[in-house]
């Protein structure tokens, strides 16, 4: 059911000071970004090894906790994946959509309320590319 960590996501305040950290302090490559349908930047991808990423999303403050600070599991088949969660009484806080890297995905909340997000890889999506 899952391949593997696809990618974690962060909150930063200062995204210069954190591409030079992931990039030129721990080796790491800025591999694509995204920005939201106004135009404004959203996340920076940053490549750890094939097909592992980090998400560093604009606008970190202190103490912050939404779905930018999740981990992303990947799978073969997002509605197999979502089925068998839900058979097992997990239920699933954001159904399964498209996202604008044309990525499919679905989010869960653990006991704890973490986000962990599912996601079924699209050939043509920019993490496929990278």
């Amino acid at each position: 059911m899952i391949k593997g960590i696809n990618h974690k996501g962060f909150h930063v305040v200062d995204m210069e000071r954190s591409l030079d950290f992931y990039c030129n302090k721990l080796g790491f490559k800025k591999a694509f970004e995204l920005n939201q349908p106004s135009g404004e930047p959203w996340i920076v991808y940053v490549k750890v090894a094939d097909g592992c990423f980090i998400e560093l999303f604009y606008g970190g403050a202190e103490g912050v906790r939404d779905r930018a600070e999740h981990i992303c599991f990947e799978v073969d088949d997002i509605q197999e994946t979502a089925d068998q969660l839900k058979k097992s009484g997990v239920p699933l806080e954001v159904e399964i959509s498209q996202g604008m890297a044309l990525n499919y995905q679905f989010w869960v909340l653990d006991p704890d309320g973490n986000w962990i997000e599912f996601m079924e890889m699209n050939p043509e999506s920019p993490h496929m590319r990278s």
